[in-house]
Formats: structure tokens, sequence, C-alpha cells
């Protein structure tokens, strides 16, 4: 099986947005995810950090970037096993992390066997500015996509916008790729999760109005592969094009 080194996808001076890398044995225990750091000088931002099977490739590649005691936040976009899996494990590995969660989600993870004391910090469905480092993450409000309690985040210095389960792409497998290139060729891998997934056009509405006016460079989904520069647009534009999703099936 091959391994791909943890890769940073974008610096600004002391901020570097870094996907940390896939083992595709990964293959073998599910769906692919990526984990993502948010570096800010020697401190570090742990994005949907993953579940079991990831986490030991997880913190080694965590550990080329930064102290794992130098990871001062756990953020959770929503509450599915992929996401919050290994959360009994991190709480150990990068004791000085405080935990950012939906308020929806935050009574349901001592369900994953850790009694997480006062560390976990409830996001408010309206969204947060989450201090980190200079500046700050921005928690965007993404509910129903495809969580009730969902939430993206921004970096304002880097521009990279971390979206979660939107973007995310079923790979055959003998196909895989970290960066778009094709759009139109990958749009075909996107398709069958954001019709299925995504609840209503509505709440896909909302969310993508609520986003416009942010200067994005970049979009890193959870599943997939990212999206940068010309084909950030071409993204927001397809899921615009997505006519019927979700219950609008059923008619």
């Amino acid at each position: 099986m091959r391994v791909h080194k943890p890769y940073v996808i974008h610096e600004e001076g002391d901020r570097s947005f870094i996907w940390l890398g896939l083992d595709e044995s990964d293959r073998e225990k599910g769906v692919l995810t990526n984990q993502y750091l948010l570096r800010d000088g020697d401190r570090g931002a742990l994005l949907d950090a993953g579940g079991y099977f990831v986490f030991e490739r997880v913190l080694n590649s965590i550990q080329e970037f930064v102290k794992p005691e130098k990871v001062e936040l756990l953020l959770y976009s929503h509450q599915d096993p992929d996401v919050v899996g290994a959360l009994n494990l991190w709480v150990d590995m990068v004791p000085n992390a405080k935990i950012y969660v939906s308020e929806l989600w935050e009574r349901f993870l001592p369900h994953l066997g850790y009694d997480l004391g006062g560390v976990i910090n409830d996001i408010p469905d309206s969204g947060m500015r989450i201090p980190f480092g200079k500046s700050y993450i921005e928690a965007i409000p993404a509910h129903f996509l495809h969580s009730p309690g969902n939430f993206h985040f921004y970096d304002p210095i880097t521009r990279v916008y971390f979206s979660g389960d939107m973007g995310a792409a079923i790979f055959p497998k003998d196909r895989w790729y970290l960066m778009v290139d094709n759009f139109d060729e990958h749009s075909k891998y996107m398709e069958a999760f954001h019709r299925r997934y995504i609840p209503c056009k509505r709440a896909l509405d909302q969310w993508l109005k609520r986003i416009e006016l942010l200067d994005i460079k970049i979009i890193a989904p959870q599943h997939g592969s990212v999206f940068a520069d010309d084909n950030v647009p071409k993204f927001l534009n397809w899921l615009r094009s997505l006519d019927r999703v979700g219950l609008d099936l059923l008619d």
C-alpha cells in the first residue's frame, strides 16, 4: 500500500494549512477521510481529527509540524464517527487542546467513553470566531449539510475554507488525487453523494448565500479532493446547479 506524505497546501507567513497525509490501507476501513492541521508558528489547530483507524497516522503527521502539547484546538464539524471516533485518544495525546463542536452535539460526545470535563466549548447555531494565534478561525454555520448541527471553518489569513462533507467525492479503487485538476471529470465522483446527503435545496442555497462574501482561495473537504483557485467558483457554481437533492428526489 502507498503512503502519501503530509502536504502544505498553502502558507501565509507563519500560518500554514496542511493536509495530514493518507495511508491507502485506509481504503479497507471505510470511506477515505482528510484531516488537516492549521499551524500558526509553533501552535496547531486540528480539523475533523478522524476515527480510530487513522489516529496513529494523523498523530505521526502532526508531529512533523508541531508538538502535540502545542495543539490548542480540536475543531469538529459534526458528530459522525469518521469525524469524532478517536476523540478519547486525542484528549490524552493533545492535553492542552480545547474542543469546539456544535451545542447540539456536546452532550453526545461523552458516549465515546471519556469524561471531557470542561474542555468542550459549544458553538452556538449562529457560529463564532475562535481565537487562534495572531487571528481567529471562524466557525461558519452549515446546518443540515448534512448534520442538523454542522459547521465549517474558515481561516481569514490563508483564506482556506474547510467544508466538511461539502465537496465529498467517492473514488473508484484505482483512482485518487489530492488536488482537483479537471473539475468536469471530478464532478462525476461528487454527484451521487451530494444528491443523497444534502437534505434539501433550501439548506444548500442558504449556505451558499452565507459564504458568498468570503474571500476564499481554497476549499478543503473532509472527503475527496481540494479545490484551489479557479476550481473554487467552479465548485460553488456546480452546487448551485444541483436542482434536485435529498427530499426533492422523493417527488
